[in-house]
């Protein structure tokens, strides 16, 4: 017999390989005084399985969008002073630490890309299933939005950011109908640009591999938002405010942030002596260790609970040297 009984609503934010996230970073969060950030903060799942499972730490946490910031607040009120909130992008994370007078964590966690909150709100203008405006920035007190990009961006820029944030093989196909629809009207609507993508699109490419303004929303998203350049400064930035001992985990959700975060982890792990030196000296000694072997990926089941996770990619490590002097 069927269950008719109503069935719970699906969970607004679910965060993403959430037990796996734990378990890299724990070792490091176990003593007293321990540490960590939390450079992508959205909704506080992750924050909040971090001050429950490790009772020792303290957290200091980051993001851009304010509402954000004020929902998580709500939800990590009980943790007190332990939770330390804090308006910033993440490559601001040196600033923030010295502002704190924080010189070294134990703990970094980066969640990538977009959140449940800002996928969620259709006035985001994020997510290309619904109408919305042409927004997409990640913090909508500053910056220029999705919509000026495709109004007043030169069309070789917007085939660059196609092709580049978005690996879309038609960006030239996509940005000639843009052009010619901005000089009838100018964009405002996300509606408007997914039909003009489907109709500028070969057939064969509109079969295959989900919605295909998939990777143009993508491609405007990062630009919008810096996305890449910030992210080229944040983990470098991490790495070094990490003490010995302590630990880093990246979720990706593309390969474009994936590709940059393995770059940073592989030369940070790879000694740097000139071959041939019957001992390596201690400044090109490596200054991390690679924690999960290439990158990991969400289980079946919580991809068949979460299709959000489907496309992260977990990387971790561990820092095991000081900086060379």
């Amino acid at each position: 017999m069927s269950d008719t009984s109503p069935q719970p609503p699906e969970p607004r934010h679910v965060p993403v390989m959430l037990r796996r996230c734990l378990d890299l970073l724990g070792p490091a969060l176990a003593e007293p005084g321990a540490v960590v950030v939390d450079a992508t903060l959205g909704l506080g799942g992750h924050s909040e399985a971090l001050l429950s499972t490790f009772p020792a730490a303290r957290l200091i946490a980051l993001d851009r969008d304010p509402e954000a910031l004020k929902l998580s607040g709500r939800r990590l009120a009980r943790f007190g002073d332990r939770a330390t909130l804090v308006h910033a992008v993440y490559d601001e994370l040196p600033d923030v630490l010295a502002g704190l007078s924080v010189p070294r964590v134990q703990g970094v966690l980066f969640d990538l890309g977009v959140s449940s909150m800002q996928l969620d709100e259709a006035d985001r203008g994020f997510a290309y299933a619904q109408d919305a405006p042409l927004d997409m920035r990640m913090d909508q007190t500053t910056g220029i939005s999705a919509a000026e990009v495709l109004n007043t961006y030169p069309p070789g820029e917007l085939v660059r950011i196609l092709r580049t944030y978005g690996e879309e093989k038609f960006a030239r196909k996509i940005v000639d109908a843009v052009v010619r629809e901005r000089d009838a009207e100018p964009f405002r609507n996300s509606a408007r640009l997914v039909e003009l993508i489907r109709n500028a699109l070969p057939q064969a490419a509109k079969r295959t591999g989900g919605n295909p303004a998939k990777r143009t929303f993508q491609a405007l998203r990062i630009e919008v938002n810096g996305e890449l350049s910030v992210l080229e400064r944040a983990i470098p930035a991490a790495v070094s405010a990490l003490a010995v001992g302590g630990r880093i985990a990246v979720l990706a959700y593309h390969s474009l942030e994936d590709r940059l975060v393995k770059q940073v982890f592989a030369a940070g792990a790879a000694n740097t002596a000139p071959p041939g030196l019957p001992v390596v000296p201690e400044q090109y000694q490596p200054r991390l260790r690679l924690l999960t072997r290439g990158a990991e990926l969400p289980s079946e089941d919580e991809v068949a609970e979460n299709r959000r996770a489907a496309p992260a990619r977990l990387r971790g490590a561990e820092r095991i040297r000081e900086e060379a002097r």
